[in-house]
């Protein structure tokens, strides 16, 4: 377990000694940046929550050649891609990419359209970092002049300053490393100073005195230019950490990096989700409410799948198990794990499950709450697999259209909506809480236009399951009963 840090501080506190933030709005001309460039950013996601920032954009849950042409073709500047390669061991991970990269450059050079490849991956620093890199590098031609880490995620209050990542609770900047999240069985870590972490997950590999950093001084006081001229002193793929605490400072940062391009630099970029918005020059969207997602109360059952384990998603499911008229459903993980029980405890779960929602109730299944791990992280992994594929199939014996569905968790938000309603294509619609993004089901899926709600199991707090089911039963949140 991590040792107490000293670090830990008001957030107040460090945000009240940083230098003013640049003044200027540089969203504007970063868009018309992007729009002139003709290039499509394709965003190589580890689990599905990387669309909690975005709108108005496609995701893929599978990828083939004609597909990933066809989207290419179409308007717009930004698209998905779910890898989900979270859920696999690093060598599945790794293949997982290749092949996508591989299909990407060659349906680039079919449709002529240029793209920009961005790997998505948590704002707590989990995943396999640094092998999806390599694999970057390695497929994107061997040498590019930096490979930027980006995990400032303001929605979800994941703040870096003085290279030291932050998780925001309540009122305090808790350093990453003593968080829960540094404690994950198969992603685990000590280090919350960035430029330390990318020695650490490289096994040495990385020396500390070889990571470069651009500070907030750098940001706030220099602007795009320092950024820029910063930029440009990158070489043979070194790794640079960007600090990062609002939307204004990551604009600069882009607006500095769209001009280093623009001069020959080449970057590769492991970031969370706030990066992406501001790389495609999208302007922040206001939050989905049921009237604007055409949910009308009394519309049908709806299905919430809860499979993630960290202590907040608990809370939330202890709280959205007190609504009225919720049946919830507990899916024994030791009977699911145990081969001789599996389909009987799979059968149980479901038939109550149609049962409830053809009643029009709505039915909330989630894994017990006690985690079961092994020491080998492999077979945790595993474990987990074993788990998300029951949860998968439970789903799939949904007898009938729920009213919607919400999933709880990265790695069982993607099977449920890749595999369990076979959702091959959707619409991000929006958020309908910060960074709680809203798909819709296109017409190649199971059930097209269903509303279909990713919720990350690191985000919001003990209240947001709940407002979110109550804003999907009809009742906007501004006036709902939950609050």
């Amino acid at each position: 377990m991590p040792k107490k840090s000293k670090l830990k501080a008001s957030k107040d506190d460090i945000i009240r000694r940083l230098p003013n933030q640049w003044p200027e709005d540089l969203l504007p001309q970063i868009e018309e940046m992007v729009k002139g460039l003709g290039s499509k950013v394709a965003v190589l996601d580890d689990d599905p929550t990387g669309t909690q920032t975005v709108h108005g954009i496609p995701i893929l849950t599978r990828w083939d050649f004609p597909s990933i042409c066809k989207i290419l073709r179409e308007p717009g500047d930004l698209f998905f891609l779910l890898t989900n390669s979270r859920a696999y061991p690093l060598a599945e991970a790794v293949s997982i990419n290749r092949e996508i990269i591989g299909l990407l450059k060659q349906a680039s050079l079919f449709t002529g359209r240029p793209i920009s490849i961005i790997s998505r991956s948590d704002s707590t620093l989990r995943g396999h970092f640094p092998g999806e890199v390599d694999v970057l590098v390695e497929e994107l031609g061997g040498i590019v002049n930096g490979i930027l880490i980006i995990p400032f995620f303001e929605e979800g209050g994941r703040l870096t300053v003085d290279n030291i990542h932050y998780v925001v609770e309540e009122d305090s900047l808790v350093p990453v490393g003593e968080t829960e999240y540094a404690r994950d069985i198969s992603f685990g870590y000590q280090s919350s100073n960035l430029c330390q972490w990318v020695r650490e997950k490289s096994q040495g590999r990385v020396l500390l005195e070889d990571v470069a950093s651009i500070s907030l001084e750098t940001i706030r006081l220099g602007g795009p230019d320092a950024v820029r001229q910063e930029l440009q002193n990158l070489k043979n793929n070194q790794f640079c950490v960007v600090n990062a605490v609002s939307y204004a400072d990551l604009e600069v940062l882009v607006y500095g990096l769209l001009k280093a391009e623009a001069e020959g630099q080449r970057f590769i970029f492991r970031t969370a989700a706030s990066f992406v918005r501001v790389r495609a020059g999208m302007h922040q969207s206001p939050l989905l409410t049921a009237s604007r997602l055409g949910i009308q109360r009394n519309a049908g059952g709806g299905l919430v799948v809860a499979g993630s384990y960290v202590g907040r998603s608990t809370e939330q499911i202890l709280a959205a198990q007190s609504l009225p008229d919720m049946i919830s459903l507990e899916v024994e993980v030791t009977r699911i794990i145990n081969p001789a029980t599996q389909q009987q405890e799979i059968q149980r779960v479901a038939e109550k499950m149609n049962e409830s929602i053809a009643d029009n109730r709505d039915v909330l299944i989630y894994t017990s709450r006690q985690l079961i791990t092994d020491s080998d992280p492999l077979q945790t992994q595993k474990i987990g697999r074993t788990v998300s594929k029951a949860l998968v199939k439970i789903v799939q014996l949904l007898d009938r259209k729920p009213g919607w569905v919400v999933a709880k968790g990265g790695i069982t938000s993607a099977d449920i909506a890749a595999k369990g309603l076979q959702i091959v294509r959707a619409e991000v619609l929006g958020q309908v809480l910060q960074g709680v993004p809203v798909w819709q089901s296109v017409s190649n899926s199971r059930w097209p236009e269903l509303i279909y709600v990713v919720f990350p199991g690191n985000v919001g707090d003990s209240q947001a399951l709940a407002k979110v089911i109550n804003c999907l039963r009809g009742n906007d949140l501004e006036t709902s009963d939950v609050f």
